[in-house]
């Protein structure tokens, strides 16, 4: 051990520095003068600094900003607003992103414009024409909007630059990924090269061949998106709504939407009557459940869910995709150490696992099903966001909601004590659960050896991956980032999250529970003592308390 009392020992001379070295030191005025054999009388110190691997940009970034454009441009604002422009306006649809060029805007434009005109010229104003009209225009909204291409002026790509630290993505890196601006993804072109040679195209449905619309724009749509709004009670809080519109009380003993009475002076109340007067048009919650089974392997727990019996499920996506998740949370953590440069081979290998889970689920029903989901639970934010619903359903105002129709399903469930998880974590995990499963699905994964392609999907999807984590965490009470030290604890991430979901309102009943049970107390000279809780199978609250 050394001894503190010692005198400083001289220290050993600096060695002259190197060329490499001279470029990061800048000798200061006053430095000292040098010594005879080469070292400084007084030290020089040196800034070194530790910066994370670059990120290589690769060809797919393309489709992820692709990815982005078109599922904002869907989002629940931006259909009210087109509702609003569109109906309530004289504006025009604006071009539609596939093919600008056709004359489809025309033709979808013109039609739109007749029907709202024949509307109005009908003074009655009873029916269910506005409703129908409401439906068209979502079916023509989601027509002109989706698609997998960037449409200027709507080109947000700053998100994208800011996130992986690169230059604008011009339109001509689009065209080259894609083949051109409406060209046709890799992963697509792979599967068409796996079909009958020879196939031929064409727009109508009742010719040979494939379709060309859904083969060069597939929507850019995921059913998991509507499965969390479900699992938010969107639709549940529409068709309590409908119940008592038709003068049927709810299960409870007290109906607590007893004092619904929307006018018949206003609109909203039309749109009702013709939604409902659609309910055999609709998909049913069972025929969403087995596609929810076929898409992804996520059941559904509820009075109105009927024992699936599936033919086709995808049993394993639940624990591929989670996996996937928790091992891109592990590699923002090794990013994060300077020091460290992490891999991307067991991310490479997760995402392709999941990729072809998706693709196994991609038959039947994965066409229409997503589609028209889409289109009846936009039509329900629509309802649920209008004036006339606010006036009942007041949702809390200081509550910064991302939509105007969230506030009033918490109000919802406040009364008919559901879940008390807020909307704005399940609206959360259908926003951006879309978004990553398209940049996994879409992509060519199985055909990618570079471990750069998946740090950069990492990297890209940072903001949403992180952000699902959370609201994976807020709803179910399950971090699947988190680190499995003990093991009996790991199947708790492979759960079915609507059986997590029954979990928390089974907990949050039984807390309530507790909170209004009678508990009688007297007080005795030696102390207090305090009566049990009523029911069965009751414990002590403290048994290791004596006396």
């Amino acid at each position: 051990m050394a001894d503190r009392n010692k005198p400083d020992q001289p220290e050993a001379p600096e060695p002259q520095a190197s060329n490499q070295l001279a470029r990061f030191t800048k000798a200061e005025p006053g430095d000292g003068a040098r010594s005879p054999d080469g070292s400084r009388s007084n030290p020089v110190y040196v800034a070194a600094t530790l910066r994370s691997a670059e990120v290589a940009l690769t060809d797919d970034a393309a489709l992820w900003a692709a990815i982005r454009n078109r599922t904002d441009a869907i989002r629940g604002d931006r259909y009210e607003e087109f509702v609003r422009r569109v109906l309530c306006g004289h504006d025009g649809t604006g071009p539609p992103v596939c093919s600008p060029e056709d004359s489809k805007q025309t033709s979808i434009q013109t039609a739109l414009k007749a029907k709202r005109a024949e509307l109005i010229g009908a003074t009655s104003g009873y029916g269910v024409d506005a409703y129908n009209l409401l439906k068209y225009a979502t079916q023509a909204f989601l027509l002109l909007e989706s698609g997998v291409v960037i449409r200027t002026p709507r080109f947000p790509l700053s998100d994208a630059e800011r996130r992986l630290g690169i230059d604008d993505i011009v339109p001509d890196e689009v065209r080259t990924f894609l083949g051109t601006l409406n060209g046709p993804l890799p992963y697509l072109q792979r599967v068409l090269a796996a079909l009958e040679s020879g196939l031929e195209f064409g727009t109508s449905p009742f010719c040979k061949g494939a379709l060309t619309h859904r083969f060069t724009c597939p929507s850019m749509l995921e059913l998991i998106w509507s499965y969390w709004h479900e699992e938010g009670m969107l639709v549940q809080t529409m068709n309590a709504i409908c119940m008592r519109f038709q003068n049927r009380r709810g299960p409870l003993d007290r109906d607590p939407l007893a004092n619904l009475e929307i006018d018949a002076l206003r609109p909203l109340n039309n749109m009702l009557w013709g939604y409902i007067q659609d309910e055999y048009n609709r998909l049913t919650v069972s025929r969403r459940a087995y596609e929810y089974d076929h898409h992804y392997g996520l059941k559904m727990v509820g009075k109105a869910v009927p024992e699936l019996r599936s033919a086709d499920s995808r049993s394993k996506f639940i624990e591929a995709f989670h996996n996937l998740l928790y091992r891109t949370a592990a590699f923002y953590r090794e990013a994060a150490d300077t020091t460290v440069i992490p891999d991307g081979f067991s991310l490479l290998n997760s995402l392709r696992e999941v990729h072809l889970l998706l693709a196994e689920g991609a038959h039947n029903q994965f066409g229409d099903l997503p589609w028209t989901s889409r289109a009846e639970m936009l039509m329900i934010q629509w309802m649920l966001g209008r004036p006339e619903m606010r006036e009942f359903l007041r949702g809390r105002a200081m509550v910064p909601y991302s939509e105007r129709w969230m506030g009033q399903v918490d109000t919802m469930k406040k009364l008919q004590g559901w879940t008390d998880t807020s909307i704005t974590h399940f609206r959360n995990l259908g926003v951006y659960g879309e978004q990553i499963l398209l940049s996994i699905r879409y992509g060519d994964w199985n055909e990618i050896t570079d471990q750069d392609n998946a740090k950069t999907w990492a990297r890209a999807w940072r903001p949403e991956i992180q952000g699902y984590i959370h609201a994976y965490m807020a709803a179910t009470g399950v971090d699947l980032s988190e680190d499995i030290v003990d093991f009996r604890n790991a199947p708790a991430r492979y759960v079915q999250p609507s059986l997590l979901l029954e979990e928390r309102i089974a907990a949050q009943e039984s807390s309530m529970e507790l909170q209004c049970a009678p508990v009688s107390r007297s007080l005795t000279a030696g102390g207090a003592s305090y009566g049990a809780l009523p029911g069965p199978g009751r414990r002590a609250l403290n048994p290791y308390r004596k006396g």
